[in-house]
């Protein structure tokens, strides 16, 4: 006579932090306290950049007075304030048009790269990226004033240049931390199909890392934007920057130009961003396709 053992199911955990596969509640709460405590400060700046009055607290009704209508204090009438938005945009192009491409070419030669000399490289570009902006700063003026006197002026010339230095480890390090999630296996086929080195880089290394060289363009574009201590160590005549411009205003009182140059800003990087995700979207559908494409291949 054999006995049948029938095991009762276990009866659900009650109480909420009890349940293992409770929903995260309180990591929801932060992460939406967060976004709030962040972007609530953008969004009123946003709205206030179109109130009639100088009230910062009150609104006052719509008006464009900060954008075009004010004789003196509008964005479209302070030629100091438009310099300085030139400036900053000019300088913000140059460094991301130097660094993006200069750092992906670092990281890859990093990664290609071993031994001693690779791992003092690597160490090289982790220790500026750590190293204090303030310090950069003290040393590129030191610099351009004693030991490159009359080599490289201060003003565009030394701001673009400590820009650069100071920009170059955030693409060497995103780059790269790609680069060691494929492997060089991709290389390898492509090369064993006979493609040139050349066409191996265009064609497999650089689609594969491009999700990674655009996160590093948008994050170079903009800390460079919103750099102050490098632009103001390296600044000459006629080289006065947005940051340097609002930290000026600060200590004699901010008018509600600065919410219509922050609006700009804002609207930009949100273009960036936008723009960034749709490409990177694309790229990801179509390595799927190709992807399945090659699985049903016979």
């Amino acid at each position: 006579m054999s006995a049948t053992i029938q095991s009762t199911p276990a009866a659900p955990p009650t109480g909420y932090f009890r349940n293992p596969w409770r929903k995260p509640r309180i990591l929801q709460g932060v992460t939406i306290g967060y976004l709030l405590w962040s972007l609530l400060p953008v969004v009123i700046a946003v709205i206030f950049s179109f109130n009639a009055g100088r009230s910062r607290i009150s609104w006052q009704g719509f008006s464009l007075r900060w954008w075009t209508q004010d004789p003196t204090d509008s964005l479209l009438n302070d030629a100091a304030m438009r310099a300085a938005m030139a400036q900053t945009y000019k300088l913000a192009i140059i460094t991301v048009a130097v660094a993006v491409p200069l750092g992906t070419l670092f990281a890859i030669g990093i990664d290609r790269w071993h031994g001693r000399p690779a791992r003092a490289a690597n160490f090289t570009m982790l220790l500026s990226f750590v190293v204090p902006e303030i310090i950069l700063g003290v040393s590129l003026y030191i610099l351009f004033t004693n030991l490159m006197q009359g080599l490289v002026p201060l003003g565009t010339p030394a701001q673009a240049l400590g820009l650069i230095s100071f920009q170059l480890s955030y693409p060497v390090i995103i780059v790269r931390a790609r680069l060691l999630t494929i492997g060089p296996e991709y290389e390898e086929a492509a090369m064993d199909l006979g493609a040139s080195p050349v066409g191996t880089f265009f064609q497999v290394t650089l689609p594969i890392i491009a999700p990674s060289v655009i996160s590093a363009w948008l994050l170079a574009f903009t800390l460079s934007l919103d750099d102050l201590v490098i632009a103001s160590f390296t600044s000459g005549p006629g080289a006065t920057t947005l940051p340097m411009k609002i930290y000026s205003q600060v200590r004699l009182g901010v008018t509600p130009e600065i919410n219509a140059v922050s609006t700009i800003l804002v609207g930009l990087v949100a273009i960036g961003v936008v723009a960034a995700s749709i490409v990177t979207k694309r790229r990801e559908v179509e390595r799927q396709r190709a992807e399945r494409l090659a699985a049903q291949a016979p």
